[in-house]
């Protein structure tokens, strides 16, 4: 009886909980939808087969490429409606249980990659991070008002990539079909010089219908859980605990925003992926300068990174792990845009 009202409540809950991934933050400064592809929809995929399983249905590529160093700090934001920030509504509601699974795929040019022609390799993941009682990464999610960090591979090749945040909610997956998939695709240029390409999977292609981790009934005591998909590349997933997991929030949920901006403010953007294709030199993301505050151009180029040389207006001059220019163009001055993060030359 209690499995059965369980169920019916999940049933009840299912058309008003879906929820997308919309936001991004690199290194805690706030990029918005600055390099998302935006879903037509907050519906989720069923079907482990469908292209569609890559970056959703009907997600128009952006313009735009948020720009990241090997070693960054990146947070994908998930809410239920679009637009919606608030931490009084739950990320992903309706007892949407189950993992959180971030990957990336290199591709020639970000904002005309096909994601289901990409070649994929997860960077992190999280399933049932407790036991005692059961508590799902969806659960932690929620804890911290829809935000999930992962580190970039700190040896990972630099050029343009994909990266896939996904959330595989498992409160109806007890029949063939029953999981729901909620993916979100962002846009990145990855400076650095690594050289490593990790090994990969096909999306679709890397789950089955069948699979363990797909195919479950939650409404058991479980101890535990297969993460579908491959293990991550240069992280391991969080063991299964016996004692309860902390649901105090580990975001800054105090600080969250209500709005969106237009354009990141104070934060490493690309504009270009024009030199940014595998195997070539591109320029390192924290190098890229950004978009001027108000401002819907193109950011400048960034000077030389050697010694005496300067940046150019709008640029970054500092922040965390900047090594480029510190100096800035007559006329402007290297300011803090995101202590400790970001310094920009305004």
């Amino acid at each position: 009886m209690l499995l059965q009202a369980t169920l019916l409540t999940s049933f009840a809950a299912y058309a008003t909980a879906h929820a997308t991934f919309q936001e991004m933050w690199v290194n805690g400064v706030d990029q918005g939808n600055y390099c998302v592809r935006l879903p037509a929809s907050n519906n989720p995929v069923t079907s482990v087969t469908t292209d569609d399983l890559a970056c959703n249905v009907g997600s128009s590529s952006s313009p735009n490429l948020c720009s990241v160093n090997p070693g960054d700090s990146v947070t994908v934001e998930m809410h239920q409606q679009p637009g919606d920030r608030s931490c009084a509504n739950e990320a992903i509601g309706g007892d949407h249980y189950g993992p959180i699974n971030v990957y990336m795929a290199q591709v020639t040019d970000a904002t005309t990659a096909v994601g289901s022609s990409a070649s994929w390799f997860k960077i992190n993941e999280m399933g049932l991070p407790s036991s005692n009682p059961d508590y799902w990464a969806t659960e932690v999610l929620n804890d911290n008002c829809g935000h999930f960090t992962v580190t970039i591979p700190s040896d990972i090749a630099p050029g343009n990539y994909l990266l896939r945040a996904e959330v595989i909610a498992l409160h109806v997956a007890s029949t063939v079909g029953g999981a729901q998939f909620y993916m979100s695709c962002f846009q990145l240029n990855v400076g650095g010089t690594g050289t490593v390409s990790p090994p990969t999977v096909e999306i679709p292609g890397a789950y089955g219908s069948e699979d363990p981790g797909i195919l479950i009934n939650i409404y058991q005591s479980l101890t535990t859980y297969d993460i579908p998909g491959p293990t991550p590349y240069g992280t391991t997933s969080p063991a299964v605990a016996a004692t309860p997991w902390p649901t105090t929030a580990t975001w800054d949920t105090a600080s969250q925003p209500s709005t969106v901006p237009t354009a990141p403010v104070g934060s490493a953007t690309a504009s270009s992926p024009a030199s940014s294709a595998p195997g070539s030199a591109s320029t390192p993301a924290a190098t890229s300068t950004a978009t001027a505050p108000g401002s819907s151009s193109a950011p400048p180029s960034q000077t030389s990174s050697a010694a005496g040389a300067t940046q150019t207006k709008y640029g970054q001059c500092g922040g965390t792990g900047w090594t480029g220019a510190s100096e800035c163009v007559a006329g402007s001055t290297c300011s803090a845009v995101s202590p400790p993060y970001y310094y920009q030359c305004v």
